[in-house]
């Protein structure tokens, strides 16, 4: 039996989380949960799951929780202090890290700090601290399994591998809703068309990171530390089917792919039984029914946050942490139709080039360019707005 905290649980990963762990509760229990602002949600998985430690984003939580459950009612805390305890908490062998954007950065050092096998599901913590991450689990022995679907299919294909016969890593992007579109003919499109992912149900910040092609740039950066494979090895094909999650290439010329159906709860569930496999009661991949498979080089005149990507893990130091937080605070004014889809990748050059880049001491040093690299992108984002 293995005991779970889930800190981003009420987000898509995490309710995917919860179902996995409810298919196989002889196996998997939870003993802590950390939610967003979604109470309702948070409340019947508290109801549901029962666990010992509960996180919110909302300080009604306690109350909330503590109506429907009364006597029953676990510990409840608040705030980014209540998630990285959820994180560290004593009773967890596995934390499933699912809070989407920088706020999983600081829970995600705790767990590993606390020498816990973090299920990896926040691809910015290793995109903003990845050298201290990757330092902190060494220390503590602690281990890092990717749950995004393309890191966790290039975890399954270095199963057993000798690191030195890798000669590269190739990550498949679906292309997102605006594949095969011009870059000048992106700039009227609207949130409501970016949000609709072909093949993927995801949150907004990710559909959108989706659509410019920065998922595949961060993805990048995330693998760099994941696996020890520099910037120049890592190559990003778009394939539309997103069957094949991502491939490995030998220095003997042989490539091992992983495939699979479009539904994250494989790959929570590869990151939450492994070294196991355990049956899923899932559909199984129909190859006939897919019936082809299609790769193709990226365009990188309209797809321009993926070169950011490369460059940021060139750069080094901060710059990764700069393009991370820039990123987001472009997609949240775009989400909020203050800035085009085009403005998105020169938000965070402008960001990029500001910015002194560097390199962090510690996690908190982190959480502080973070903050400073999103006050630039959003006077850059007013800049523009008054000369227009």
């Amino acid at each position: 039996m293995k005991s779970v905290a889930i800190i981003g649980s009420t987000g898509s990963v995490g309710r995917n989380a919860l179902d996995v762990i409810a298919r196989h509760e002889d196996r998997l229990r939870v003993v802590a949960l950390g939610g967003g602002n979604n109470l309702d949600e948070l409340v019947r998985q508290v109801e549901r799951f029962r666990p010992r430690l509960v996180s919110s984003t909302d300080p009604r939580a306690g109350t909330r929780i503590s109506e429907a459950l009364g006597a029953d009612a676990p510990e409840v805390d608040s705030g980014p202090e209540g998630a990285s305890r959820v994180a560290g908490h004593p009773d967890a062998d596995i934390v499933v890290s699912a809070i989407v954007g920088a706020a999983g950065i600081l829970p995600t050092f705790r767990a590993l700090e606390a020498g816990k096998t973090v299920a990896l599901a926040n691809k910015e913590s290793l995109v903003a601290a990845g050298e201290l991450m990757i330092r902190e689990a060494e220390r503590t022995g602690a281990r890092l399994l990717p749950v995004d679907s393309e890191h966790n299919a290039l975890h399954q294909c270095l199963r057993g591998s000798n690191p030195a016969e890798v000669r590269r890593l190739v990550l498949t992007a679906s292309g997102g809703p605006f594949r095969g579109r011009r870059f000048e003919d992106l700039a009227a499109v609207t949130p409501e068309e970016a949000l609709r992912h072909p093949t993927w149900d995801m949150g907004p910040k990710i559909s959108i990171d989706s659509a410019t092609l920065m998922n595949k740039g961060l993805e990048v950066i995330e693998a760099h530390w994941l696996f020890g494979v520099p910037g120049d090895r890592i190559e990003v094909l778009i394939h539309p089917q997103s069957t094949v999650h991502s491939m490995v290439e030998f220095t003997d010329g042989s490539v091992i792919a992983q495939m699979g159906v479009t539904d994250m709860r494989h790959p929570i569930q590869y990151a939450l039984s492994w070294p196991e496999r355990w049956d899923a009661t899932l559909p199984p991949l129909d190859l006939a029914a897919v019936g082809r498979l299609e790769f193709f080089r990226p365009d990188p005149g309209s797809f321009r946050c993926l070169d950011l990507g490369y460059r940021a893990l060139a750069a080094g130091g901060s710059a990764p942490a700069v393009l991370n937080a820039s990123n987001e605070i472009a997609v949240g004014a775009f989400l909020a139709r203050r800035i085009p889809l085009t403005r998105i990748p020169a938000v965070i050059e402008e960001t990029l080039e500001r910015h002194s880049c560097a390199p962090a001491a510690c996690v908190e040093d982190v959480i502080e360019i973070d903050a400073q690299a999103r006050l630039l992108a959003e006077e850059t984002i007013r800049r523009v707005s008054v000369l227009r």
